[in-house]
C-alpha cells in the first residue's frame, strides 16, 4: 500500500479507501462486512469510508464495531452528513447547524470512537445559508470531533465559497469526494483545476463504474446471478445507467489493454483513476473479503502514456464529461 497526502495538508491516507456505501447493513451479513474489513486491513488499508445515510446509520454501527479493536491512532476515518437518518424528519436532513450539530455525535457513538479524522457535506443544501454550514463545522473542529472537513459531490464555485469561509473561520477544507472513473469524468474540467488551485484532493468513489469497468457484464447477455446489477435493494438503480450494449461493448475493448499492463479489467480501471495527481484515494467496496487483496493491487501501479491513450481511444465519446453533472438535490425532498 502507498499513501498520499490530502489536501494542502500533512495528513495521509492511504492510495485505496475501503468504503461500505452498498453493502454494511444492507446487502451482506454484519460477519460477512466484518470479514471484509479484515481482509482490508491485511491488505493495508488504513482509511476507511462511511456515512450516516448508508443503511439508515446501520453501515456506521458495523464499521465501527469492525474496527473496536484497532489502534486508532493508526486509522483514517471518514463519515458524512446530510441525508436523512433516524425517522427522517423534518430536521433530520440537510445542512442546517441543528442536523450537522447531532449527526457528528450520532456518528462517533456508532463508531466507537472520539473523532473522525474527515467529517464530509455529503451534498451541497440549497435549503441553509453557507455560512451557516461552514460555522457548525468549525466548531466541530475546535471541539475536536473532526480533525478535517471536506465535501462530495460540490461544483468548482460551490467549492470556492466553502474554502473562503473555511479560511475565514479558521480550518481547513481539504477534501472532495466525487464520483470518478474512466466512465464518468464530469471533474475533470472544472472541479479539479478549482480543487488543484485551493489546496484540496479527491478521494473518488465508484472508479471501477458499480462494476461495469470489471468487464464481468457482457452486451446482449443476462446480468451474473448475484452481481450489483441484480440487486433490487439499490445497487441495479445505480449501475444502469452503463448497461446498454454500446458502453458494455466499449468497455470489453478495455480487456486487451489490461492484459498488456499486467492488470485485470477492475485494477486497470482503479490504477487510471489513481493516476490523476488530484486524486488522493479510490474508494473500493467489496460484498467478500476475498475481492479485497486483487483490486488493492492497483495501489502503486503507474500506466504509460501508452496504455493511457488507448483506454482513451477504447472509451472515447462513451464518458460523460458534463461539468453540469455534478450536482446536487435541488431540494432535501428531492
Amino acid at each position: 500500500m502507498e499513501f498520499r497526502y490530502l489536501g494542502n495538508s500533512g495528513f495521509k491516507i492511504s492510495e485505496i479507501t475501503f468504503g461500505n456505501w452498498l453493502t454494511h447493513g444492507s446487502q451482506v451479513e454484519n460477519e460477512v462486512a466484518t470479514q471484509c474489513v479484515r481482509a482490508a486491513l491485511d491488505a493495508g488499508i488504513s482509511s476507511f469510508d462511511t456515512a450516516d445515510v448508508y443503511a439508515n446509520t446501520a453501515a456506521e454501527k458495523v464499521l465501527g464495531e469492525a474496527l473496536k479493536d484497532e489502534r486508532r491512532e493508526s486509522l483514517e476515518i471518514f463519515t458524512k452528513v446530510f441525508g436523512p437518518t433516524g425517522p427522517k424528519g423534518h430536521n433530520d436532513v440537510g445542512l442546517s447547524r441543528k442536523h450537522i450539530m447531532e449527526s457528528i455525535n450520532g456518528s462517533l457513538t456508532r463508531l466507537q470512537t472520539d473523532y473522525v479524522d474527515l467529517y464530509q457535506a455529503h451534498r451541497y443544501d440549497y435549503e441553509t445559508p453557507l455560512e451557516e454550514t461552514m460555522q457548525a463545522f468549525a466548531d466541530i473542529v475546535r471541539q475536536g470531533k473532526a480533525l478535517y472537513i471536506g465535501v462530495s459531490e460540490w461544483t468548482a464555485d460551490q467549492i470556492r465559497d466553502a474554502h473562503a469561509l473555511s479560511k475565514d473561520l479558521g480550518f481547513q477544507l481539504i477534501s472532495n469526494q466525487p464520483q470518478y472513473s474512466m466512465l464518468w469524468r464530469v471533474i475533470e474540467a472544472e472541479v479539479v483545476p478549482a480543487s488543484e488551485e485551493l489546496g484540496l484532493s479527491q478521494i473518488v468513489w465508484s472508479p471501477i463504474a458499480q462494476g461495469v469497468l470489471s468487464g464481468k457484464y457482457r452486451p446482449g447477455k443476462p446480468a451474473p446471478e448475484g452481481s450489483r446489477a441484480t440487486d433490487t435493494k439499490g445497487g441495479a438503480r445505480m449501475i444502469e445507467r452503463w448497461m446498454s450494449d454500446e458502453v458494455l461493448t466499449g468497455v470489453q475493448h478495455l480487456k486487451p489493454i489490461a492484459a498488456e499492463a499486467g492488470l485485470t479489467m477492475a485494477q486497470l480501471s482503479i490504477a487510471w483513476v489513481l493516476q490523476n495527481k488530484n486524486v488522493a484515494s479510490a474508494i473500493m467496496g467489496a460484498s467478500r473479503p476475498e475481492q479485497i487483496a486483487g483490486n488493492v493491487a492497483a495501489a502503486g501501479v503507474k500506466l504509460d502514456q501508452a496504455i493511457m491513450d488507448k483506454i482513451d481511444d477504447a472509451i472515447g465519446s462513451l464518458a460523460e464529461r458534463d461539468p453540469a453533472q455534478t450536482k446536487s438535490p435541488a431540494s432535501r425532498e428531492a
